[in-house]
């Protein structure tokens, strides 16, 4: 009965999948790199005009959503360790849309604020969603099946201490 089967089984009248596991055609990694460096070139179109590159821009969103967190808490949203985020908070300030300040409660955590500039740049950040929605030939409820199974995904990841 072919539907007990496995998802990543073939049927069998179908010619037999390729069985090294070196194959690229059986990796989970390499879709997952692939859509994602495809999908980050997507948006750049619609951040040049704002002066933002793709890891800027999820920055931005997640200050959009709260503001004056530390940096602590800002990399452990985007994943991000301090070595990567560093840097491009120091672009983010340098084009005005953040500060950076040590926090009077504990002087070692780093707070990150936004500035008028960083809060103006939201409206004009406003359509980047709907434009990308357009580059995106999928069922809104793929969408939302991929993103619960890629949010799994990274969660299961997590767990491992590393990033």
């Amino acid at each position: 009965m072919e539907q007990n089967m496995p998802a990543h089984q073939e049927t069998p009248s179908r010619a037999p999948a390729n069985t090294d596991p070196l194959a690229l055609e059986n990796q989970l990694c390499f879709p997952l790199y692939a859509a994602s460096k495809e999908l980050t070139r997507r948006y750049k179109p619609f951040l040049d005009p704002l002066g933002l590159t793709y890891t800027q821009y999820v920055t931005m969103m997640v200050l959009w959503e709260k503001d004056g967190i530390t940096v602590t808490e800002l990399g452990s949203r985007l994943y991000l360790n301090s070595a990567t985020l560093t840097p491009l908070l120091k672009r983010l300030e340098a084009h005005g849309y953040i500060t950076r300040t040590r926090s009077a409660q504990d002087e070692r955590a780093v707070i990150v604020t936004l500035t008028p500039a960083g809060r103006e740049l939201h409206e004009r950040a406003h359509d980047v969603p709907r434009c990308m929605g357009g580059c995106v030939n999928m069922a809104p409820e793929d969408a939302r099946e991929l993103k619960r199974l890629l949010l799994k995904l990274l969660d299961s990841l997590s767990g491992d201490g590393e990033r």
